[in-house]
Order: C-alpha cells, then structure tokens, then sequence
C-alpha cells in the first residue's frame, strides 16, 4: 500500500489538488490498489436549466418555484470515450479542451449513461467552442447526469485507460452490462437572496437630495456551481463598486447622496435587485424606503476587466439634460485625457424584450420600474463574453485595464459630483480586492446568510457608509437543490474472464462493497453501493 501526504482510508492513495476548499474525494478503485482522487461535481437532471429555466420566475415573478438544480443522477455506468463505436449508457469521460457543441449532441443522441469533463487545474484561454458548449449545457434541459473533476495525474491515467479501450472495442463485444442507481438529493437551506445598502449623505437634507445609486450583482454562475469563480462577470463590478466607495467615502459632501449596493442572485435575472425594487414600493409612505425617491440615475457596474471600450447599456435613450445625460458627457471628455489615450465609450440602446427567458442587464429591472438606470461594461452584448462560465478565472482578467477602467469611472462620477478632478486609483488595493472575491466560488447555491464573503463585504460597508441595511429575501421564487459535489469512484474489472480490462466510473452517495462489472445482473445488490 502507498500513501500520499493526505490521510486516506487504508489501501487508498489520496492525490493532491490545488482546489477549492471542501472539494471532493473520488476514490479509484483496483484490484491491487486504490487511488482517492479530488472531485467536483455538477450534475443535469430534472428541470436544471440554471439559466434559461428561471424565465418567469425570477424574471418577472408569476409565482412558480423553480427547482434549480438535479434532483436524482445515474450514478453508476461503464466508461468511455468519444472514441468508442456504442456511448449508449456509458460514462463519457473527456477533457474540457476537447469539449464542443457536437461532441455534446453525439454523446446525448446515443443516450450516453453520464458525461464527465476534465477541466484543467489553470484555465489559460477560453476557446469560444468551449464557451458555447457550457452555453448550451445551461440553455437545455436533460437526463445526463454532467460530471466537472479537476484534472490530476491519476484522473488522466483513467481517461487514457478508457480511451484505450473505447479504440480497441468493437460495439458488439463491449460491456454487456451497465449498473445504475440513484441517489437521494433535497433542496439546500440556501433558500434566501441577500443584498446590502449604504449612503454617503450629500450636504444637505438627504431626504431631500436627488441620488446616484451604484449597483453590482456578487454571485457567479457556470456549470459547475462549485467551479464557478466569476472573475470578470462579476468579480471585477463588485471589486470597481467597493473602489469607488473607499475613495469617496472620507471628502465626500455634495448636493447629491450616493447610494451603493451589491445586490444577490444577479445571475437569476437580478433577482436582489427585483426583491430590492419591490420592497421599496411596497413601503412607499410607511416605513422609510429601502431606495430614495428622488433617484438621479442608477449606474450598473458589470464585467469591466478587459477591453478597450466602455459600452453604456440602456433601456432607454437619455434625454439631454437629465442627470444620465450629463453623467455620460463627463465620461466622454475623460477618456479625452492624455493618460485615457485608446479608451473609448459606445452608447448602446436595447429595449427590453419580455419574451426573452431572463434580462440581458441589470439596469433592465429598475428601466421596468421606470426608474433611470444603465449599465457599464466593456462588453456589448450580454451574449459574449463569460457571463456565466467556470471558464471565466482570474487568468481571463486583465488588471491594468480594471484599473484603467475604475479611474475612467471614478473622473467621471468627480466631474459629474464635484466638477473636480478625482485621485489616482490604487491599482494594488483593487487587484487584492479582485484575488480576495476570485478565491472562493461565489454561486448562488453556496452562499448562505452567514457565508464569510458576505460577511466581509457588510463589514466594508459598516466602515466606510452610512445607514448600513442588509435585504434578506426569503423563500424565493427558485429553489435550489444538494448534491453539488459527489464521491466518483472508478474500478477496474474484467470484461471476461479471458479478455482485457475494463475501466467503469460509479458515483456513490455511500459506502459500501465494490461490485465488478463483469458479475451477472442477477447476483448485483440493490444497495449498498
């Protein structure tokens, strides 16, 4: 017996992983050895579709709940490659870089038992055949259970085994058998959508005052909740808001209060932002308002740490002479400055579309509510990019130009407040912000009322503003269920008893005997595994 650094059940060596903390065990079975291996999973079951699935309930409220998530998943079947002639109840194992809209359709058109994806410990590039298949993945619902594992030495061993042997087997003589059972899944107590508040008061009554409200969704999504670090979408929006909220929050007195939040489940078509809406025009002329009346304009701060150009999104063409019009000829004159050379900025006007499942921005729920809003991004459609990607990592974002692009804001909010010039952005205070938020997966799933990152970003809050509110909106319009990491077991058996071996891959929500593949369906216990 062999024994990596980490404990292990006897007979099993336990492979080290740089990943999230709380990551998986995925105990690789032999007949001489076992070797435990790090997983992380997400599987697709029953009505999972985390994105387009949410339509009317979390866009615009018809009273459904939807279930997010899987609610039962094979978890046991014989694996393979895409090499293989027959993938007919199989478990497809292959890596993320050769991963794509076809190879996801062939394996689902022959009925594939479970797919499992290798994703690479360090994402370096996003290849858009990549993105468009997680894309698609989250746009349809389906049977196949979708396994993500971080990819290790031993795991590669495993996919090589299995592509070996889907190149050698002929569809007629493959495994004849293929175990299945199913777990047991439940929704998760993060039942809940959190959002925070807080005010710099401008001089003057605040009642009084018009304010600016700048607004940042924290969560992040993919397909993999437990992989889903949301560095860019939007790790670089919250990291800009909190900024921009340090360095005004000591000098700052003006005609205008400033009013900032960071609202939860941005991902489920803003909808912290939705709730925070709506709580505030319930309580119109009873308690005080969770948002002022008198609002100048809100700004949306989304995916701002790549590009050249600072796309403004809008509802809704600002008038001249209203507070967004003036806002946004401040920042058109900043990025006239010298240190600003090949900085640009577009307006972009998109009316709102009901029919489409969720909203494209942020801004969208306060333009629904006729309040004036917009959002800032470097991107120009909310169909590019990594939005909602495990794909989107702290390697995909470029620092200088989140520093660049926080500055180009932060002139323009001084010339808009102040008519003055603004201090330089301490680019090392930001880049820590953005490697504090990335450290950790921030999915909705995860984040519970008393999650330390929450936590945090209320203590930041509590030092810097005033009239700190947190918004804790319960039992929500979407539920979410477990089992967003599981146990992988592989064992290898013998096909027959004069013929190679064979590699299976078993999911397990409990401990038991292993059962060869190759024992007749008969003599298979129906628990226990």
């Amino acid at each position: 017996m062999i024994q990596a650094p980490i404990s292990a059940p006897a007979g099993m060596i336990q492979a080290p992983i740089s990943a999230p903390a709380g990551m998986i065990q995925a105990p690789i079975s032999a007949p001489a050895a076992h070797l435990l291996i790090l997983l992380c999973l997400f599987c697709v079951s029953v009505a999972p579709h985390m994105l387009s699935g949410l339509s009317a309930a979390a866009g615009r409220g018809c009273g459904y709940v939807q279930p997010v998530g899987c609610r039962n998943a094979l978890v046991q079947a014989e694996s393979r490659t895409l090499e293989a002639e027959l993938l007919t109840r199989h478990c497809i194992i292959m890596r993320l870089a050769d991963f794509s809209t076809d190879r996801w359709y062939q394996a689902l058109s022959q009925s594939a038992g479970a797919l499992l994806i290798l994703v690479p410990e360090t994402l370096s590039g996003a290849p858009q055949g990549q993105q468009q298949g997680e894309m698609e993945m989250l746009r349809n619902d389906t049977w196949v259970p979708i396994y993500f594992a971080v990819e290790q030495e031993e795991l590669l061993s495993v996919y090589e085994e299995s592509k070996s042997v889907s190149q050698v087997l002929s569809s007629s003589s493959a495994l004849h058998m293929s175990t299945t059972q199913y777990f047991v899944t439940a929704p998760t107590d993060v039942t809940l959508c959190l959002s925070m508040q807080g005010q710099l008061r401008g001089r003057g009554e605040p009642e009084e005052l018009p304010t600016v409200v700048i607004v940042a969704h924290y969560d992040s999504a993919g397909a993999a909740p437990w992989l889903a670090f949301g560095a860019d979408s939007n790790g670089s929006g919250v990291a800009v808001l909190l900024e921009i909220m340090r360095l005004f929050h000591r000098l700052y007195r003006d005609p205008y209060n400033l009013l900032f939040s960071l609202t939860g489940a941005g991902k489920f078509s803003y909808y912290g932002s939705k709730r925070w809406i709506e709580e505030h025009l319930d309580h119109l002329g009873t308690d005080p308002p969770s948002l002022p009346m008198n609002v100048a304009f809100v700004l949306c701060l989304d995916t701002l740490a790549n590009g050249d150009t600072l796309h403004i999104h809008a509802s809704r063409p600002p008038q001249e002479g209203t507070a967004q019009w003036d806002f946004i000829r401040d920042l058109e004159s900043v990025i006239k400055l010298p240190q600003f050379q090949g900085v640009d900025v577009s307006l972009i006007h998109k009316k709102i579309n009901l029919g489409e499942d969720i909203l494209a921005w942020e801004h969208e729920q306060f333009s629904l509510r006729r309040i004036p809003a917009f959002t800032v991004s470097h991107l120009s459609s909310h169909q590019l990019g990594l939005k909602s990607s495990i794909l989107d990592t702290r390697s995909q974002v470029d620092t200088e130009k989140l520093r660049r692009n926080t500055h180009v804001l932060l002139e323009a909010l001084a010339r808009f407040l102040y008519k003055e010039p603004m201090k330089e952005v301490d680019g090392s205070r930001l880049t820590a912000t953005l490697d504090w938020l990335v450290a950790q997966p921030r999915a909705a799933q995860l984040l519970g009322e008393k999650h330390p990152l929450l936590i945090t970003m209320e203590t930041l809050f509590r030092r810097y503003l005033r009239d700190t509110k947190r918004h804790v909106f319960r039992d929500p319009e979407f539920v979410f269920y477990d089992q967003l990491k599981q146990t992988m077991t592989s064992h290898r058996g013998l096909l027959c008893p004069h013929t190679g071996t064979v590699p299976c891959c078993q999911l397990s929500g409990c401990k038991g005997p292993i059962v060869p593949p190759y024992w007749h369906r008969a003599l298979l216990p129906t628990v226990g595994l």
